[in-house]
């Protein structure tokens, strides 16, 4: 019930959604002051959550932050999360988002002998398609580039973050496997998978953020000014893990 209720938050927290409502609302208000307020409100956070300096301040207030790793420090394994693609059938590979930095951030890592194995989970995230679960396409994927098998190890039955730290805290139980780890996800999404991953006993991993959102703080006008229509799938994002992380914490899993 909890993974098909987070399906749908995904749609109602959306500002597309809520703008898009506003001006529905418009239109049936017969009443002409009601009917402007109506229009002037969507114009008012159309703006809003399409400004990138906006949106960055947000991510930059709300991002993890992790050192470095330096060249001396090694790990047993690194954890990453999955969420980061989805499969193609046509062309039988998956398909890469943003998060996928996850993984490019990682590989460098176990090419250099700076971890040892790398631990995917992640299963499928779609209601519709169950079947195409993630950590096994990623590890075909793997497979296809090189990486020897020894190396993957995957945990692919998890359908949110709190079964990523369960199931994967279960695996590493099973492999005897509980020193230096490496935690490996997006800045957006460290701090409530960090405190779930914790949560569940697993207290010896190091933080590794990837895809960071937030850069430098700019003071140009396009990015000041100009609108532009792909803050809002990023603020839905940041809304739809804040509302995560609240709803975590209220429940227990943090």
């Amino acid at each position: 019930m909890f993974f098909y209720l987070s399906k749908l938050l995904v749609f109602i927290i959306s500002p597309l959604t809520w703008i898009f409502s506003l001006l529905i609302l418009a239109v049936f208000f017969k009443n002409q002051k009601t009917k402007k307020k109506l229009l002037i409100a969507s114009l008012i956070m159309f703006y809003l959550f399409t400004n990138s300096f906006i949106l960055d301040e947000c991510m930059r207030l709300w991002e993890y932050t992790s050192k470095d790793l330096s060249t001396n420090e090694q790990y047993d394994a690194a954890i990453v999360l999955g969420g980061m693609s989805s499969y193609d059938p046509r062309l039988d590979k998956p398909q890469f988002s943003n998060s996928a930095d996850r993984l490019w951030q990682t590989l460098p890592l176990l090419k250099n002998g700076q971890i040892k194995k790398i631990i995917l989970t992640g299963g499928s995230g779609s209601i519709l398609h169950p079947n195409e679960k993630e950590s096994g396409i990623l590890k075909k994927y793997l497979l296809k580039i090189g990486i020897p098998d020894s190396l993957i190890i995957i945990e692919n039955e998890s359908k949110n973050t709190r079964e990523n730290a369960l199931f994967t805290k279960k695996l590493l139980d099973s492999l005897n496997l509980k020193s230096k780890l490496l935690f490996v996800t997006s800045a957006f999404h460290m701090k409530r998978s960090i405190g779930t991953f914790e949560k569940v006993g697993l207290k010896n991993i190091r933080p590794f953020c990837t895809d960071r959102y937030s850069g430098p703080r700019k003071f140009e006008f396009d990015h000041m000014f100009i609108p532009n229509t792909h803050a809002i799938d990023k603020f839905t994002l940041l809304i739809h893990e804040i509302i995560g992380y609240c709803v975590y914490k209220t429940i227990g899993y943090i």
